[in-house]
């Protein structure tokens, strides 16, 4: 080697080993993991902030749910919505499975130790490797092990329903590392947040379920990681949760002053008026109502009056979930964006508001609306138009220059002028009036099926029927109970449905989206895009969104992917109240603080004092 290249290869060398040294420096073990930046709570965290680490434990709640059961393995394709709830469970808690990492509901996305104590990751994000807590068990008292993680992703790729069954196809390999840890090595095709969608699957044992029989239902009850066992099951009526009294986690930082109830019972009903019945006999612990009116008329009974019954509303700091009609564009009839358009002009939030909700809601039109993620009533701005400029034709001039929506967020009742101008769209898209009916260039009428599962649904539904009677559409509306749905969604057999965009609002929309609005979800049984939305522009900027690198570019492609949908106009969102009603009987009591995505059950206690 030459004395001039001599400086060069020592000044490289200095370098690989000041990059290794960083490197390894970042990949030390971590308590948490956060989508973007950090997370909040320092390492030595004692409890979430919105959980009482004092709260006794002890006594019994009983849920409400209306609806049915037929299966305890929540994790494949006949259980969807049939699953007993509680198993794993947004509203009433994951009481019997566990993920690796639990997320914090006070933080936008942000994960701390659970199954696994800590995770190791590169800046990339290309690995992640989680150490499990050696205090780890299930249920039956067996150890948690790298082998029971690597087997569920085996039986979720081999049986398992959407979103799980998916997951491998971002995953190299994953490898036991060590008595207590597990590596899952990433391949092209995963994006940023996928680490974190990796922390957040429920674990299954691999010693209490047999691969071969995976995908049948069961009603035998299942063995998981959490705080509470299976102890009673009445088909389609009745599932009583036990707390597991040898729990493992009851002292870790993330569950304490979680899982208070010795037992949880979830009833289930017929319909909502059973169950507000029930509520007032004492039967339900909890009832919580979005409708105003029978807010008003659920809660004025003798113990209500008496004090025994406490009434509370709670406010979050998220974007309202999506509630409205989804059009199937699977159906040539809704295959234009220019039909859609013009129909979703017809829904009357204006008089549903007045004549219905007593003037208490406001109209839903973006899908983060009231957030920084929001694109309502904003221009688009440079970051967005960048991302936006191969697709320029699917966004609407109103939405992209935030001018959209204002007469609908007005609340005036559907008059002539919106109608005029529904017709007007229509017979732009190859539609004419003759007669009293609508039909198209080969004389079919426009006519449609509305399926919904409650008797508000019904008559929202009816509200819409009757505007769009008066331009020459006929549509019929078909009330079916949750099983019948359930059903005819996972096969996509509806024109239209009245459903849910998601169980809740996010201010960190990730990885979820592709199912609820990706082009490959479109065509798989099962998933959640409902309304069969397949535009590579949507595919864009969810793949931009999992790929920021930082705050200022994720935020600007939520906002072009939410223009993007309202252009799209495949669903027509109805209204929302941003505050949470609930009533509850004084035996319970809740924590002071109300975390940002919304009051939490699972920390909730039994109150001695109120007997």
């Amino acid at each position: 080697m030459s004395a001039a290249l001599k400086p060069l290869r020592f000044a490289l060398l200095a370098s690989l080993i000041a990059t290794g040294a960083a490197v390894a420096a970042d990949d030390q073990p971590k308590h948490g993991i956060a989508m973007h930046g950090a997370p909040e709570l320092p390492a030595d965290f004692s409890h979430f902030p919105y959980a009482n680490p004092e709260a006794p434990k002890g006594g019994d709640v009983t849920y409400c749910v209306v609806g049915s059961f037929d299966n305890l393995n929540p994790f494949i394709l006949k259980s969807m919505r049939t699953t007993a709830r509680g198993v794993i469970d947004t509203i009433f808690g994951n009481l019997v499975f566990e993920s690796l990492m639990m997320r914090s509901a006070d933080e936008p996305f942000s994960l701390y130790g659970l199954l696994a104590e800590s995770v190791e990751m590169d800046e990339a994000r290309s690995y992640a490797e989680f150490n499990l807590n050696p205090d780890a068990k299930w249920s039956d008292g067996t150890d948690v092990t790298p082998e029971d993680v690597i087997f569920t992703y085996e039986a979720y790729t081999e049986k398992g329903r959407p979103p799980y069954s998916s997951r491998m196809a971002k995953i190299e390999k994953i490898e036991k590392t060590g008595d207590h840890s597990v590596r899952f090595t990433f391949n092209d095709k995963a994006d940023r947040e996928f680490p974190l969608i990796v922390a957040m699957t429920p674990i299954i044992p691999e010693h209490a379920f047999d691969i071969e029989t995976f995908d049948q239902t069961t009603l035998k009850p299942v063995t998981g990681s959490g705080a509470y066992r299976i102890s009673e099951v009445e088909p389609g009526r009745r599932i009583v949760f036990t707390r597991n009294e040898e729990y493992w986690g009851e002292n870790i930082p993330s569950k304490r002053g979680f899982d208070n109830f010795d037992k949880v019972t979830i009833e289930y009903f017929l319909n909502a008026n059973s169950l507000i019945e029930a509520f007032k006999k004492g039967i339900c612990s909890v009832y919580a109502e979005s409708d105003p009116v029978r807010r008003q008329r659920g809660i004025d009974f003798p113990a209500a009056r008496e004090g025994k019954v406490v009434s509370e509303t709670f406010t979050n700091g998220i974007p309202p979930a999506v509630t409205g009609f989804f059009f199937n564009t699977r159906r040539e009839k809704f295959a234009d964006p220019q039909v859609r358009r013009a129909l979703s002009k017809l829904y009357d939030f204006g008089w549903v508001n007045t004549n219905v909700l007593r003037g208490e809601y406001e109209r839903t039109l973006s899908y983060w609306q009231g957030s920084h993620l929001s694109a309502l009533g904003k221009p688009a701005d440079e970051r967005e138009r960048a991302l936006l400029e191969p697709f320029a034709d699917r966004v609407t001039p109103d939405v992209m220059d935030g001018t959209y929506g204002k007469a609908e967020m007005a609340g005036a009742p559907v008059g002539r002028g919106e109608m005029r101008e529904a017709l007007q769209m229509l017979q732009q898209a190859g539609y004419s009036l003759e007669g009293n009916a609508l039909v198209n260039a080969d004389g079919e009428a426009l006519t449609f099926e509305i399926l919904v599962t409650s008797e508000e649904g019904e008559k929202l539904a009816a509200v819409f029927q009757r505007v769009l009677k008066k331009i020459g559409i006929d549509v019929s509306i078909r009330l079916l109970d949750d099983s019948q749905a359930q059903q005819r969604k996972q096969r996509y057999d509806f024109d239209v449905i009245i459903a849910s965009v998601g169980f809740s609002g996010s201010l960190s929309p990730g990885i979820e989206q592709i199912n609820r609005w990706g082009s490959e979800a479109a065509k798989a049984e099962g998933t959640f895009n409902l309304s069969g939305a397949a535009d590579p522009a949507i595919d864009a900027m969810i793949d931009a969104m999992l790929n920021a690198r930082d705050m200022d570019d994720y935020a600007a492609a939520v906002r072009a992917l939410d223009r993007l949908l309202m252009s799209g106009a495949y669903v027509v969102p109805m209204q929302h109240d941003s505050d949470e009603w609930v009533a509850y009987w004084s035996d319970l009591a809740h924590p002071e603080k109300t975390p940002l995505y919304g009051y939490k059950l699972q920390t909730w206690w039994h109150n001695k004092d109120a007997e």
